[in-house]
């Protein structure tokens, strides 16, 4: 069977709705993590214990103890967390070539040429803005 390297660092899908809820609304203990969770995932408190735990032990998240309860927070942004999965999703699928990325989004239609002049121009304007400070 294939699957996950053992130890890797990766997050599943939950864990990742997790940190989203972390990222958006701040830190917080195990019921405020359900609650943002909802309406489109209604898990048990234990396994949003569960998982807040599996992502305290790899590293994801800090816990501090107030009162009774442990509130998480996350150690990484989302931009550093998305940018750690992009690079991944770039060696594992593409062989490292971001270019090759670009060419299947384009492809697969799911990125016309209008919307990447659009970005490339962005970009140039974002690279201005940086060489200006």
């Amino acid at each position: 069977m294939v699957g996950r390297k053992k130890g890797t660092n990766a997050l599943t899908p939950l864990e990742l709705q997790i940190m989203q809820v972390l990222w958006s609304e701040g830190a917080g203990n195990v019921q405020h993590v359900q609650k943002g969770l909802l309406p489109n995932n209604e898990l048990a408190y234990n396994t949003v214990q569960t998982m807040l735990n599996v992502l305290h032990r790899k590293g994801r998240v800090e816990r501090t103890l107030e009162g009774r309860a442990f509130v998480y927070s996350p150690v990484a942004s989302r931009e550093t967390v998305l940018g750690q999965a992009v690079r991944d999703l770039v060696e594992r699928m593409f062989g490292g070539s971001s270019e090759a990325l670009v060419m299947s989004l384009v492809k697969s239609r799911q990125v016309d040429l209008e919307r990447i002049a659009d970005l490339s121009r962005k970009i140039a304007a974002e690279e201005k803005g940086e060489k200006d400070e």
